[in-house]
């Protein structure tokens, strides 16, 4: 699993930052990629990377403002082109389905994949799979806006082999549904149960991306014990009022978000054109002195998802 970031500016793209886009790499979990929000020119910066359209099965929209949705239609419509013939899921606010849906019918685009839309219209569960469960909360945004907390579910533990053969449990097939946690007969009449002969189950990892949002308690809720938080950084310390003003938020207000929801890493993106060069860094630096594991991100960073080191709550 790997966060990987298309786009991390804010209102229009700029020399050093495109709008924002984010990706999650899934391909080892189960060979997909996710996309979170798609601003104008999204498809031009995956051809700087080894992402492949076809494998984006689900689009995340935290909200529809342009600069997180101009470039979905293109995006949509590429994907048709390049081989992409399964079919793709879109999540977001109301009015998702609408923008997607009229700029297929006015140019006259014929996608060779069947979109599923899902518009989101409360807190909860949106999306579960035997792997994966995402939640979405309404954010504080001047319109409708979404966080997303991604949920992977445990790893079942590892089969211990040398217990099963001190044992004397002869090695075989069977030693693949004792992995399955199932109980099995021997030959010798013992009757085995796989879950005896497992270790601790490894916990999933857990990654919210948050839209553009003021602080509001929905926030912390996604972020609770998150490996990776995904926070917007329109403005800096000391800028609060402003934030407030335009429904944004500050470095500071993240850092003190990842901190009191014990996030692991925080990564900082949504970045003004304002702060390029040192001035981004100084975003960075102040933001460390609140909670030190913070980065600001920059168009194609790539950050893998570590694993977590104990059984951390997992729902909103």
């Amino acid at each position: 699993m790997e966060i990987e970031f298309l786009g991390t500016g804010a209102g229009s793209p700029g020399k050093f930052r495109n709008v924002t886009s984010t990706a999650l790499r899934l391909l080892d979990e189960r060979n997909s990629v996710w996309l979170f929000d798609v601003g104008e020119a999204t498809q031009h910066q995956i051809l700087r990377t080894t992402l492949k359209p076809r494998k984006i099965d689900k689009i995340f929209i935290t909200h529809l403002h342009g600069d997180h949705i101009f470039g979905l239609p293109g995006l949509l419509s590429s994907r048709s082109f390049q081989g992409g013939n399964s079919p793709l899921t879109i999540y977001g606010p109301k009015g998702i389905r609408d923008f997607v849906e009229v700029s297929m019918r006015v140019t006259e685009t014929k996608l060779a994949y069947k979109i599923h839309y899902q518009e989101i219209n409360g807190d909860g569960l949106v999306f579960e799979d035997d792997k994966f469960q995402v939640f979405a909360a309404h954010l504080d945004h001047r319109i409708a806006c979404y966080g997303y907390r991604v949920v992977e579910k445990d790893h079942p533990g590892e089969l211990m082999v040398d217990r099963l053969r001190a044992d004397q449990v002869p090695s075989g097939p069977l030693y693949g549904q004792l992995k399955a946690g199932k109980t099995v007969t021997l030959d010798d009449g013992r009757v085995i149960n796989g879950q005896d002969y497992l270790g601790p189950a490894q916990p999933g990892r857990i990654v919210a991306i948050l839209g553009d949002t003021r602080q509001t308690p929905n926030a912390e809720k996604l972020a609770r014990n998150a490996n990776v938080l995904v926070h917007e950084s329109t403005f800096a310390k000391g800028e609060g009022k402003l934030a407030r003003a335009y429904y944004h938020s500050t470095n500071i207000q993240a850092a003190e978000l990842a901190k009191r929801a014990h996030v692991k890493m925080l990564l900082l993106n949504h970045i003004s054109a304002r702060y390029t060069g040192k001035l981004a860094a100084e975003l960075q630096h102040q933001a460390r002195e609140v909670f030190p594991n913070t980065r600001v991100v920059k168009d194609f960073d790539e950050i893998p998802v570590a694993f977590q080191k104990k059984t951390e709550a997992t729902k909103v």
